[in-house]
């Protein structure tokens, strides 16, 4: 995996860079001749690095001149940006605000955002471009600029229209950008409409790494406490601590079935109702169709007269019609309540939908809705997690499981 340094060393700043080490050689040269060699001390050359850091941060910050602000919440405030050498080449400047309640003011959900954005480049992934700070430490994130919005707006808006090539379309996009953290050992834990930005080709990127983390050990235990509850698996609902990129394929299923339906398939009100709701609609969890989940922490013995049986390829093909026999095939294998059976983003990729008719859609063809660059603002506001669920309230609700067996 690429590593980078916490401020991209463009061009610019290279020069720069070789420029402040030439003053500096210049100036111990001079020293020399002057009289005898006396060794810098420690603190003259921390000064001397601080010094050149400095400048490499103000090289940075310069190249870009910030607009107009695009949103605001607690975490972060967002703005339009252009480099100051090129007005036309736009960019979003996300300023993170200092939090005097963490270590050095900054939260881990920026540092973890930094990190992996740093290190994952991919079409799918959203682009971090520069990093800098300023004056009143604050942390400011330059990222690639995404006009049309977010994949919410288009499932949400009933005057955009789209079939399934479109759904296929973006289900090929997010799935390479998952994929693609999972090749890296990058957990997103944090896949949903609204962290799939639109840019202006069409190209939908993958956003908002800050609940992401590494994954090399499969014994290490993680916090159960990740992925906004409406895509969140069952297994982390019972308290799971030991995990794999299998939880980024639920969530992906879960976008999967909200794009056919326009709703969010299982919105539960509380982890409770959420779980109850996942039972409801793909069968009640035992030792029998998944080995070991009653050891699971947080599992709760189902009610004998509640049980639901698990479903099968018909009830996906009845409550999925639209994507035809193979689109519900690979719906299941996403929505497997076991994590061992369920399909990973690379199965995925390899299932024989992709080949099926129709074709997915030229991204350039996409359904499209404009008025998205202040979405955009308010989607990269947000802290990992945080949901805007408004709009959708209740909506699952509505589904009636029991009538589509």
């Amino acid at each position: 995996m690429a590593v980078s340094p916490l401020i991209s060393r463009s061009p610019s700043a290279t020069a720069s860079s070789s420029n402040a080490a030439m003053k500096l050689k210049k100036v111990a040269t001079q020293s020399s001749l002057n009289g005898p060699e006396i060794a810098p001390s420690p603190l003259s050359m921390q000064n001397s690095d601080r010094e050149l850091t400095e400048q490499l941060n103000d090289d940075v910050r310069h190249k870009y001149i910030k607009d107009k602000k695009l949103g605001e919440g607690t975490y972060a405030v967002v703005f339009l940006g252009h480099l100051r050498s090129e007005p036309s080449s736009f960019v979003a400047i996300k300023k993170i605000k200092v939090n005097a309640e963490y270590k050095d003011g900054l939260s881990m959900d920026a540092i973890r955002e930094v990190k992996y954005l740093q290190e994952l480049a991919h079409p799918n992934i959203i682009a971090l471009h520069d990093v800098f700070s300023s004056k009143d430490k604050n942390l400011s994130l330059v990222l690639e600029y995404l006009p049309l919005g977010d994949l919410e707006m288009l499932i949400k808006d009933a005057n955009i229209h789209y079939g399934v090539a479109d759904i296929k379309a973006w289900m090929g996009m997010l799935t390479r950008g998952v994929w693609f953290c999972h090749e890296n050992f990058v957990l997103h834990r944090d896949i949903k409409p609204n962290n799939l930005l639109i840019a202006s080709d069409g190209e939908v990127k993958l956003a908002d790494f800050g609940l992401a983390r590494s994954f090399a050990d499969p014994y290490l235990n993680m916090t159960h406490q990740v992925i906004t509850r409406w895509y969140r698996p069952p297994e982390l609902l019972y308290g799971a601590r030991q995990y794999s990129g299998v939880v980024d394929v639920w969530s992906i299923g879960m976008v999967f079935a909200e794009l056919i339906l326009r709703v969010p398939f299982v919105a539960g009100s509380s982890d409770l109702d959420q779980i109850s709701k996942i039972c409801e609609a793909f069968g009640t969890p035992t030792e029998a169709n998944w080995p070991g989940v009653t050891k699971l922490p947080n599992y709760l013995a189902p009610d004998n007269n509640h049980m639901v049986p698990l479903q099968g390829r018909e009830f996906f093909l009845r409550q999925f019609p639209t994507v035809g026999a193979v689109g519900a095939d690979l719906l299941m294998s996403m929505c497997a309540l076991d994590p061992r059976k369920r399909s990973s983003a690379c199965q995925i990729l390899q299932h024989g939908w992709w080949l099926t008719e129709p074709k997915p859609t030229n991204k350039e063809n996409l359904p499209r809705k404009s008025g998205g660059t202040k979405k955009m603002g308010d989607d990269l506001t947000r802290r990992g997690g945080e949901v805007d669920d408004t709009p959708f309230k209740n909506a699952a609700r509505q589904l009636d499981f029991n009538a589509m067996r």
